[in-house]
């Protein structure tokens, strides 16, 4: 499973940057540009070392890339991320996953008035590899789960860097395989079911901003109210980046990701990621 992630990894990689090689510059109507890092950690102790520790290694790659058109009155903006990590801790049997998402934002505007458009958004997530809990039982693989969302709104664009969309119809769908739920309901899909679809309300608001020079923290924030079912628990699904360019080629990273989900678990579940390693923009 791990040398198709990899060979997916690498595959993508080079769709997106032959994409902006053979872009066109005629037309002037996409603007493309992405970025990719490979983060590092390590950790090594010896044996007479006394504060306690156990030798680590973890790897994290990272792609982001953004193809958005604009013509006149109409824009359309698109976010392709992907991200994947491994970690292998001395003496285990087998390597863990620090990281694994595969995403895909999708905003398309007509101007009203100001900074004011009509909106269609839809968005897809899911994941590249397997998942297990802490007693190695697989709780998770590609596609599955897998989430969509997509609705018609209003759209607030100050800049390319702040905006937010108000969309009062949202429909969203969430894929399960059935084994996942064969003894009990699996990321808000009930046992016995491979599917959940809601229809509600969402927010999804974009920030992103300079702390000082080589400095940029990004945020996105998602917002998601089931009107089907208890539409006071609103689904929260926040994300910020945090950028600290040392030269052209060199970052630390840090990545925090906080959702809460009350149909998976009734708990803010948190990761964060952090490294140092090769950043290069194209």
């Amino acid at each position: 499973m791990k040398k198709t992630v990899f060979s997916l990894v690498l595959f993508l990689v080079v769709i997106a940057i032959n994409a902006q090689e053979t872009a066109t510059d005629t037309t002037k109507l996409w603007i493309k540009k992405g970025n990719f890092s490979l983060l590092f950690n390590q950790s090594s102790y010896n044996k007479q070392w006394l504060g306690g520790g156990t030798s680590n290694v973890a790897g994290n790659f990272g792609l982001n890339y953004d193809f958005n058109y604009k013509n006149g009155d109409v824009v359309w903006d698109n976010k392709f991320i992907l991200a994947y990590g491994l970690s292998k801790i001395k003496g285990a049997e087998k390597t863990a996953k620090t990281d694994d998402r595969l995403e895909l934002n999708s905003l398309w505007g007509k101007k009203t008035k100001g900074e004011w458009y009509y909106s269609l958004f839809f968005n897809f997530k899911t994941q590249m590899d397997s998942g297990f809990d802490k007693n190695g039982t697989r709780i998770s693989h590609f596609f599955s789960p897998a989430y969509f969302q997509f609705g018609p709104g209003m759209w607030w664009k100050k800049s390319n860097n702040l905006s937010v969309n108000f969309s009062p119809a949202t429909a969203k769908l969430i894929l399960v395989h059935p084994h996942f739920t064969e003894f009990g309901p699996s990321f808000g899909v009930l046992q016995g079911d491979s599917s959940r679809f809601e229809f509600g309300a969402s927010i999804s608001a974009y920030y992103k901003f300079n702390v000082m020079t080589n400095v940029s923290i990004e945020n996105r924030l998602n917002l998601y109210s089931n009107y089907l079912e208890n539409p006071q628990n609103v689904d929260v699904d926040y994300q910020m980046n945090v950028i600290m360019r040392i030269n052209k080629y060199l970052s630390a990273n840090v990545a925090v990701q906080a959702i809460y989900d009350d149909n998976s678990i009734q708990a803010v579940q948190v990761r964060e990621v952090f490294g140092l390693g090769v950043n290069y923009g194209f």
